[in-house]
């Protein structure tokens, strides 16, 4: 479906409408006609720009697409430029992806980075500072205990499942017996009102017999556990975490410092280093070419100085980086050991706090089963003394009989709470293999976030040798191949040999630029959330050339906008002309690039 875009005020345009079709769109004109102006305007309703235009206070950008309208307010207060409205991506890890991978303008970051020779990892890493890893894995570890203990009552049913099936087969077969016996006794006349209390005594003294020796049962277990739970207490030990606290801050500042250091001392050394290894002393001082030796100016201190004595101080940079490198592993290792221990002290208080609250839900059980049991003994007295009044007024068989009868009535229920008890058990151990797999899949996904940057890096690089394979074979470029090292180096090959980034043309740099870039749209499935690619500034490609780049292109987004120039009478697609728009002035053109 098309898109349409209103734009006021926004870099070079003051005003301007256009539509954006699916496939290759194409903003065709000479300079300052707002190009590159109408690439910052879709930035700015995708919420990754603000280039409001220069001596205006406020200005908009409207995207209407088949499913929903964007609208972003832009507005200068005090010197700063503030978005509001509701902008196609809402955050920021969306924002940083589409900023570095998907809007491929003359400044975007990681063009930028391959035509200057800047660090790479920076940039084709930046979005992984957005996915809040550690917040998700610490989030996932609290999923997982809570797994684990539902496991262990699943496992524990799971124990309990034999001794459950035969408690009730037991049962079973005694209910059997009883009825059988019940069955050949003889029928009687009709009870009398003593036999028919007597029969209700002795029930009602079986049912506290059985709750006595329940609750007698109960409190002995009680104890046991609460000895065991009162034993571990006392034995626990739960040192102060203080000093681990403030040792471990102090370490982690060293081992900042050191890499700081570090780092600093690296850049010095490898400029100086490379100087002297390719013979470009020349290009920084004097060299004076005699008998034994060179003599130079120090380019620095500018004193006289011999190349031995420079190699000399740079061995001497190269041991102290190597000492550095060495305190830092050394502070490395023991911010794992303090962790390690921090880590054992959170666990030893959270086990004290769970026995604490233990011991006082054990008192408190035990307590109130020593209360039942006492009230249940003077019951069981009462019913016994008043059974024994009875006793000698009922005959022998029908005692039998109504004995029968109140052991059959207690036996049903009593089997009936033991096939409750066997059934909850087993519904809670059949859980077992579906909280094994979900302890499992947090597990592993709590791993690949460990692992994500690792992946995100190799992903990067991968990515970067596919497309850059498969542009080589639609370009002739001046080099064979480049690579991106596991330091994410940018490696070219030229002639069999490594050739320095800027010893390529312009051109190559640049597509080399868009290759890297790619590689992040990839490894970050960019493409998911944004549906767009801009391409702007790609002046140091030929004709040709940019006509292959944009076939190849083509089906890496659904849209597809670039700038072009009237010369460019190959384009194929979408063409969409600045004619119409109201745009700043040459003179007064200060805001973004038109």
């Amino acid at each position: 479906m098309d898109w349409q875009l209103s734009i006021e005020n926004v870099a070079g345009i003051r005003s301007g409408e256009a539509t954006l079709e699916p496939g290759v769109n194409a903003v065709r004109a000479s300079n300052w006609q707002g190009k590159s102006s109408f690439l910052a305007s879709i930035e700015t309703v995708f919420g990754t720009a603000t280039p409001l235009t220069e001596g205006q206070d406020t200005g908009r950008v409207r995207l209407e697409t088949a499913d929903a309208t964007y609208t972003v307010e832009l507005e200068r207060t005090d010197g700063t430029v503030s978005r509001s409205g509701t902008p196609y991506l809402t955050t920021e890890y969306d924002r940083a992806r589409a900023a570095q991978f998907a809007f491929l303008g003359e400044d975007n970051g990681v063009r930028r980075a391959v035509r200057n020779g800047d660090d790479l990892e920076a940039v084709l890493t930046r979005p992984l500072d957005f996915e809040n890893i550690d917040e998700r894995i610490a989030e996932l570890r609290a999923e997982r205990e809570q797994i684990e203990r539902e496991l262990e009552r699943a496992t524990e049913a799971a124990d309990r499942l034999p001794q459950l099936q035969q408690r009730v087969t037991d049962l079973e077969a005694e209910l059997d017996a009883l009825r059988e016996e019940r069955a050949e006794l003889e029928t009687e006349a009709a009870d009398t009102d003593a036999r028919q209390e007597l029969s209700e005594l002795r029930a009602k003294r079986d049912r506290e017999d059985d709750r006595i020796e329940r609750l007698e049962t109960t409190a002995e277990r009680i104890r046991e556990t609460l000895a065991e739970k009162r034993s571990e207490l006392d034995a626990l030990t739960v040192p102060s975490d203080t000093d681990v606290e403030s040792e471990l801050e102090a370490v982690h500042d060293d081992l900042r410092d050191i890499e700081r250091d570090l780092e600093l001392l690296r850049a010095v050394y490898e400029a100086n280093k490379r100087v002297l290894d390719e013979g470009r002393v020349e290009l920084l001082t004097d060299v004076s070419h005699e008998m034994l030796t060179d003599s130079v100016d120090c380019w620095l201190c500018g004193e006289t100085t011999t190349r031995n004595d420079i190699e000399a101080q740079l061995a001497a940079i190269d041991q102290r980086i190597t000492d550095l490198r060495d305190r830092a592993a050394a502070r490395r290792e023991r911010v794992s050991e303090l962790e390690a221990k921090r880590d054992e002290i959170r666990t030893a208080r959270r086990r004290e706090s769970d026995l604490t609250d233990r011991i006082a839900d054990l008192e408190s059980r035990l307590a109130e089963t020593e209360e039942s049991l006492d009230a249940a003994r003077e019951t069981r007295a009462d019913l016994a003394s008043r059974i024994d009044d009875l006793a000698a007024d009922v005959g022998t068989a029908q005692d039998r009989r109504t004995d029968l009868e109140s052991e059959i009535k207690y036996l049903e229920a009593e089997l009936s709470d033991a096939r409750d008890e066997l059934e909850t058990a087993e519904r809670r151990a059949d859980k077992r293999s579906t909280l094994d797999d979900e302890y499992d899949a947090v597990s592993e996904e709590i791993t690949d976030l460990r692992n994500r940057k690792d992946d995100v890096k190799r992903q990067v690089r991968e990515s970067f040798s596919a497309a850059l394979e498969d542009l080589l074979d639609r370009f002739d470029t001046g080099f064979e191949t480049a690579r991106l090292t596991s330091t994410f180096d940018l490696v070219v090959a030229r002639g069999g040999r490594e050739a320095q980034l800027d010893a390529l043309s312009e051109g190559e740099r640049e597509l080399l630029g868009i290759v890297a870039a790619l590689a992040g749209h990839e490894a970050f499935d960019v493409s998911e959330r944004v549906p767009v690619l801009l391409l702007d500034g790609l002046g140091g490609l030929a004709s040709d050339n940019l006509r292959v780049l944009v076939e190849y292109l083509r089906d890496r987004a659904p849209y597809l906008v670039l700038t072009a120039y009237p010369e460019h009478d190959w384009f194929d697609g979408h063409e969409l002309s600045p004619a119409d728009w109201d745009v700043v002035s040459h003179g007064a053109d200060t805001g973004a690039a038109p």
